[in-house]
């Protein structure tokens, strides 16, 4: 048989992107000289992202729809239909076994016309309430993969297949690497660490909050990596020259994230689906700031998931200002708490999700070709 050909799509955020190399990674070790195409949104972290990770990429004429009127939202139509006549020709040219979408900008085009044409796809949907697009293309998939419970109000249910979310490779294990982490960040070993990220491009509330208890944190011999995102770097930057003491670390983006991890006692994230299902696998106690402005306020839902097993801590968007850094040391001050947090989430992990998910693609091939 000729090696296998798939096309991945999705992108925008790494949410989306993380796991999309995720699959690929899986399908390859199974599928040693299977070929790949990846394809994005112009413009998007996917077009440096997925190179870096050694796989091709194309990229669509594609954005999303604003909640206001604005130029982009004008242009939507003329990109959708520009999408789908160059998604067209991609399918064409590369003649794929299997299409998979992740979410994002892209997907919709590639997968609809993939659908359309009778190749095999699959959405691997990260979230605990999908988007428009992910539902109307459910109607139209031969598979839908989920990370949460109750997803059959949502898609059809004899195409859901319970999978979890794939995560980047390095974080599965963390054995030994909380020294190295410790060297690299320059930590002392005897105090609590606090890790803060807000997804990659940062987030405005989380950044704005730990500004303000920076001091607070710092004397109660609490040290932080704070990942800022690039738009809040400088200002951290001039934050942290203001405190009496030290043991803050300041980085627009953190490459290694599973010495992050590896290092950190406590845990402030956003709640997008990827960040939440590496937290359950990192088995941190962490503090959710899900972002109020996410598409149907899906990353409260995400949050609330783990919050409703015991697993996490919820501080709203809106409420970070007066309470993250106060929950923080809360937690810091409590053991019991921080075991119970620990115990939760670690019971909510799936471990080889990209493994399940590839071999469902592979089978959904196989039947093709009988």
């Amino acid at each position: 048989m000729s090696p296998l050909k798939f096309i991945i799509s999705g992108g925008g955020t790494g949410g989306h992107i993380f796991p999309a190399i995720a699959i690929a990674n899986a399908l390859k070790l199974k599928l040693p000289d299977s070929e790949f195409l990846f394809v994005g949104a112009k413009g998007k972290m996917e077009m440096e992202k997925v190179p870096a990770a050694g796989y091709r990429i194309e990229g669509l004429w594609i954005s999303g729809l604003q909640r206001k009127l604005t130029w982009s939202n004008l242009a939507f139509p003329f990109k959708l239909i520009s999408s789908l006549i160059r998604a067209k020709k991609i399918l064409r040219k590369f003649r794929p076994d299997a299409v998979i979408g992740t979410g994002g900008f892209a997907s919709g085009p590639m997968l609809r016309v993939a659908s359309k044409a009778g190749i095999p796809t699959l959405i691997q949907e990260q979230n605990s309430f999908p988007g428009i697009t992910n539902k109307i293309l459910s109607k139209r998939v031969n598979r839908v993969c989920v990370a949460y419970d109750g997803m059959e109000q949502y898609f059809p249910k004899e195409k859901i297949l319970f999978t979890g979310n794939p995560v980047r490779e390095d974080i599965l294990n963390l054995s030994g690497k909380r020294p190295r982490g410790q060297e690299m960040f320059g930590l002392d070993a005897s105090k609590t660490t606090l890790l803060v990220v807000g997804g990659s491009l940062g987030a405005k509330a989380i950044n704005e909050s730990i500004e303000k208890g920076l001091q607070a944190l710092v004397d109660k011999n609490i040290q932080v990596i704070w990942q800022t995102g690039i738009p809040f770097f400088k200002r951290a930057e001039a934050a942290v020259k203001l405190i009496t003491g030290n043991g803050v670390v300041v980085t627009e983006f953190i490459s290694k994230m599973d010495y992050g991890y590896a290092v950190a006692d406590i845990v402030i994230s956003r709640a997008g689906a990827g960040a939440v299902s590496e937290l359950c696998l990192v088995r941190k106690p962490c503090i959710l700031v899900p972002l109020s402005s996410a598409a149907e306020d899906h990353q409260t839902k995400n949050a609330m998931a783990l919050v409703n097993h015991q697993a996490a801590i919820l501080v709203k968007d809106v409420d970070a200002m007066l309470e993250l850094v106060p929950k923080v040391l809360e937690m810091n001050g409590n053991e019991q708490l921080r075991n119970k947090l620990e115990i939760n989430i670690a019971s909510l992990a799936v471990e080889n999700s990209a493994e399940l998910i590839a071999s469902e693609i592979i089978t959904l091939v196989n039947n093709k070709n009988l």
